[in-house]
């Protein structure tokens, strides 16, 4: 009897122990709660929690609950918030070495793009946060960005001229619209709806899931495939948070974030075929653009970009992946 009381106090004080240790770990995100980064999040916690025996959990903040992605980036700078989940532009006034997969034209195909951030330069620019307060997880997908407007198609590059497009808040983005002849607007994505509706803006720029998930393309008819960027999402953990985890806990997160990778692509693939059957439905004309001409005139955005030896050297790797 005497010993399995004791057993029993044991298990107890263990049980008591990893409450007071189990951590559920915030993570933010602006997408609505069915988008395909917040379904991989929510897929990661899952498997944090089963790495860990249950200790660690996430818990995702959606639909823009806690900020747009700039006060996001913020808050997991200093540890307020454990975790992020944002497209990379954002982080290239940061991180310098962000702006190689956010370069115009870079990746040749989605394959293309996979195996390139799958790799060394992958790994590269993750582990280059770390001295500005990130720990890069992992990257997500974010499709090829195309042009959506309001009031008049783009059916050619000469159609750009004098619009007015929004942007993420990133000089390189910035810089990118201002190449195609067109006057960029740096605005929060939750902005977007209304700037088109009002006519603050003329045009804006995404995926196809984001103009859906957004509902843009009720004001915003015409979807012009330039396919001008492929840059992906980042998932970023707070360095202040991170060192303060055993090995243990982050190889479990490491882990937990790496294989929500596949899940997060295969969602995103599904995603991407039903979001072109809603918008389609929903009066979007989706219009074929010759890209050329676009491409034509990005010179000017690398030289002012990609200007040191690393930055030239990663893009280099990037072309040459094969």
């Amino acid at each position: 009897m005497k010993r399995i009381k004791t057993t029993l106090l044991a298990a107890a004080a263990s049980t008591l122990a990893l409450a007071v240790h189990a951590t559920e770990f915030r993570s933010a995100d602006i997408h609505p709660d069915d988008y395909p980064t917040v379904t991989a999040v929510k897929f990661m916690g899952e498997r944090l929690k089963a790495l860990s025996g249950g200790k660690h959990s996430i818990k995702v903040f959606n639909n823009s609950a806690l900020g747009n992605e700039k006060d996001t980036i913020e808050q997991t700078k200093i540890g307020a918030l454990q975790m992020v989940r944002v497209n990379i532009a954002p982080m290239n006034n940061i991180c310098p070495e962000t702006q190689v997969p956010t370069m115009p034209f870079l990746f040749r195909s989605v394959e293309h793009m996979h195996k390139v951030l799958d790799g060394p330069v992958g790994e590269d620019i993750l582990k280059s946060c770390e001295k500005q307060g990130f720990i890069g997880l992992a990257f997500y997908d974010s499709g090829a960005r195309s042009m959506f407007t309001a009031k008049k198609p783009v059916r050619s590059f000469a159609d750009m001229k004098g619009l007015k497009v929004r942007v993420q808040q990133s000089d390189l983005w910035v810089s990118m619209i201002e190449a195609m002849g067109a006057n960029a607007t740096p605005m929060p994505m939750g902005e977007v709806y209304t700037g088109l509706k009002t006519g603050l803006i003329d045009a804006a720029e995404n995926n196809y899931p984001t103009y859906e998930s957004a509902r843009a393309f009720e004001v915003a008819k015409y979807y012009s495939k330039t396919e001008h960027s492929m840059a992906p999402e980042m998932l970023l953990f707070s360095k202040r948070v991170w060192d303060k985890l055993s090995p243990e806990e982050q190889g479990w997160l490491r882990q937990a974030a790496k294989e929500s990778v596949p899940y997060m692509r295969k969602q995103w693939a599904e995603r991407e075929v039903k979001s072109l059957a809603t918008v389609k439905a929903g009066g979007a004309e989706i219009i074929e653009i010759d890209k050329k001409p676009f491409e034509a005139a990005m010179k000017p955005v690398y030289d002012k970009f990609i200007t040191d030896a690393r930055l030239k050297d990663l893009v280099k790797k990037v072309q040459d992946t094969r």
